[in-house]
């Protein structure tokens, strides 16, 4: 039997579940309480019930628990507890069925909260058996218009009491079971990706929904040279096609894969998914049957945790504040919220620190539902009604794109929904040098292209004020590869929307070629590889310098930084490096007061000398003021040329010309290199 259409004519929404590898770090995401064993532990029950022609079959998996005696178990948690609000507000769904199967002596008992987090209980069965009990509980999901879950708990008496199953469901009505396809684009991580095929295979319930998993593999090392590749290959049989292509960036392979998708005509939904992630695979099954459900089609996103933290939930949901045109995390939500760590106590839930940590039910703000304008394309599901509308992605290469397909999406109608519950564990943004590095350029061109198709704001708000001073900042900070690359940025940008696939291809070497030239883009692996850091000056007064803190002296640092540009460059400074700035304090303020600076990377793995260069920073600042000044005075006649180029950019017929143009070379521009090998 299926688990998505039940012999009791229900369909399932979601599955209550336990961590498929019982990694003890996330177990707090999906059961809270002390549990004597789970699916691992059945297996040797299971195995000895079959061989006596038992149906110990029947709970062998990772969706089994046993409760001690007089111990108390809840699934309030991230991935068991039932998202009430969200399935209120997007789909038609208007009551759930919560259907538990236990044995041995047990209490189960349904909570509900508010949108404000108050708990109460709506009902309760009590089971004394030892042969499987089953109990279904009718719930309505009335009282969920501004949030609220539902969850259960389960008591164990003066015996073991073992939850075999829970699933939380719905009656099927005139929705079908929809069908997926996956999209996977990777770039040089072939073991990454072939674990997340493993993990795939490894689901066959997962399967049953998946038309075919496209791995659009964009790099130089490929996943088909991995040694575990021909077996996982061998488990996905048919549905797995394996795609190479010259590295058309995130956009190029995600493209690829909605496009392939299209081209089969058979499923309702393609997903996408970051090559760098580790998946909650039940995420799946749910963004299926909350797309199936959802009362117009739906992009339904997942949340990213960190993949180094993994109890700790990296982003919740995504906003654009579109005054300024960038990312920031939605109201009422917290970054890097820890569900393995005690709370952090305070009178004002709102005022909570960021890093404020705990469970479901000690995290009042994780109860009111959160909308977002868009997800990102870590885990997201969109609907193939939608990419037959609005197309497939712009050819941003990376970064943005996903936001503007889900903004674009929203104007024509189709909402975006990060759902709770479905999840990917991916590298978080603090240990990543993107804002300076080769991404420098595509952060800045691909940001003021979304605005000039969708900012509501006359000449983009605050956006080219707020760049204009990011690259000065950039300039005194003696990153001058950062500042000129957002610079050649707006110099293609004030071209017209036609550079976009032309350059596509070939953006990222003529980007690797130009900084090679910039001290700051030269990075080795240890300190010791730099001269030694010698200064002729101690600090004044012996006074270590600090970032500034406060806007006045924060206003005092810039221009003090500006005046030092007038003076020569202390000759010793070009010999040896002045002082060691580690990453953490890498702030323009600090690195201003310096002639040269040893600065680390990120993620601890580099070193680059930062050294000031005076003519450079007069040119970029007389460049970046000629810029601005005119992407500000073009701006309506730019956005107008990016609208009206819109549907013919993210059109699938304009892709299919770039893919095609890039047939016959390798991901590493090397002539006679396979274009598209498939499986």
């Amino acid at each position: 039997m299926s688990d998505t259409a039940t012999g009791d004519g229900l369909r399932v929404l979601q599955r209550v579940v336990l961590p498929a590898d019982r990694d003890l770090d996330v177990l707090k995401l999906y059961v809270e309480g002390e549990i004597g064993r789970g699916a691992a532990a059945f297996a040797a029950e299971a195995e000895a019930a079959a061989a006596t022609g038992g149906e110990g079959g029947d709970i062998v998996g990772r969706r089994s628990v046993v409760v001690p005696v007089g111990r108390r178990v809840s699934f309030a948690t991230y991935f068991n507890a039932f998202p009430a609000s969200y399935w209120r507000r997007w789909t038609s769904v208007d009551e759930v069925f919560l259907r538990v199967r236990v044995r041995g002596q047990a209490n189960v008992i349904v909570y509900r909260s508010s949108s404000k987090g108050h708990v109460s209980r709506v009902a309760s069965v009590r089971v004394d058996s030892d042969d499987a009990h089953e109990e279904t509980f009718r719930l309505t999901l009335s009282p969920f218009i501004d949030g609220g879950w539902y969850w259960m708990d389960v008591l164990a008496g003066e015996r073991d009491a073992v939850l075999e199953r829970a699933d939380w469901c719905a009656e099927p009505g005139h929705v079908r079971q929809g069908r997926v396809s996956l999209g996977i684009t990777t770039f040089d991580r072939p073991t990454f990706c072939v674990d997340q095929l493993v993990a795939l295979a490894a689901a066959p319930e997962v399967l049953d929904v998946v038309d075919e998993i496209f791995v659009v593999d964009q790099g130089n090392r490929k996943v088909r040279d991995d040694d575990r590749y021909a077996s996982a290959a061998a488990g996905l049989g048919s549905r797995l096609r394996l795609i190479e292509q010259p590295n058309l960036g995130g956009s190029g392979g995600f493209s690829r894969a909605m496009d392939e998708t299209l081209r089969s005509g058979t499923s309702d939904y393609v997903l996408l998914l970051d090559d760098d992630v580790v998946t909650e695979t039940e995420g799946i099954l749910r963004a299926v049957a909350f797309g199936d459900f959802a009362r117009t089609p739906t992009i339904v996103g997942g949340h990213m945790f960190n993949l180094f933290v993994r109890s700790q939930l990296h982003a919740y949901g995504e906003t654009i504040a579109k005054y300024r045109w960038w990312w920031e995390e939605a109201e009422h939500t917290r970054r890097e919220h820890d569900f393995a760590l005690p709370p952090v106590q305070g009178p004002d839930p709102d005022a909570t620190p960021k890093t404020s940590s705990g469970g479901l039910l000690k995290t009042p703000w994780l109860h009111r539902r959160v909308d977002v304008d868009y997800n990102g394309w870590w885990m997201c599901l969109i609907p193939t009604d939608v990419v037959r509308k609005i197309g497939l992605s712009m050819p941003m290469f990376i970064k943005w794109d996903d936001a503007e397909y889900c903004v674009r999406a929203g104007e024509a109608g189709f909402p975006t929904v990060s759902l709770p519950g479905m999840a990917a564990w991916h590298v978080p943004w603090q240990d990543k040098d993107d804002s300076i590095d080769w991404q420098a350029y595509f952060h800045e061109r691909n940001r003021v292209v979304t605005a000039l198709l969708h900012s509501p704001y006359e000449r983009g708000g605050n956006l080219v004020k707020e760049s204009y001073i990011i690259s000065v900042k950039h300039a005194l900070a003696m990153q001058y590869s950062t500042a000129e690359l957002m610079l050649s940025a707006l110099e293609d940008v004030l071209t017209g929307p036609e550079h976009m696939h032309a350059g596509i291809r070939g953006k990222l070497a003529d980007i690797n070629a130009f900084r090679g030239a910039f001290p700051d883009a030269q990075n080795r692996p240890s300190h010791e590889e730099f001269p030694q850091v010698r200064t002729n000056r101690p600090p004044k007064r012996g006074r270590t310098p600090k970032p500034p803190a406060g806007r006045v002296n924060v206003l005092a640092t810039a221009m003090l930084g500006a005046v030092k540009q007038l003076r020569p460059v202390d000759p010793s400074a070009h010999g040896n490096p002045q002082t060691v700035i580690p990453h953490i304090d890498r702030h323009w303020g600090l690195l201003s007061k310096f002639d040269s600076a040893l600065v680390s990377s990120a993620d601890g793995t580099k070193v680059a000398w930062y050294q000031r260069d005076p003519d450079r920073f007069r040119r970029i600042l007389r460049r970046t003021s000629l810029l601005h000044a005119r992407l500000s005075r073009e701006w309506p006649q730019l956005s107008a040329r990016y609208r009206s180029a819109m549907d013919e950019l993210a059109s699938p017929e304009a892709w299919r010309r770039t893919f095609e143009a890039s047939e016959g070379t390798g991901g590493d521009g090397a002539p006679g290199a396979p274009g598209a090998a498939r499986r």
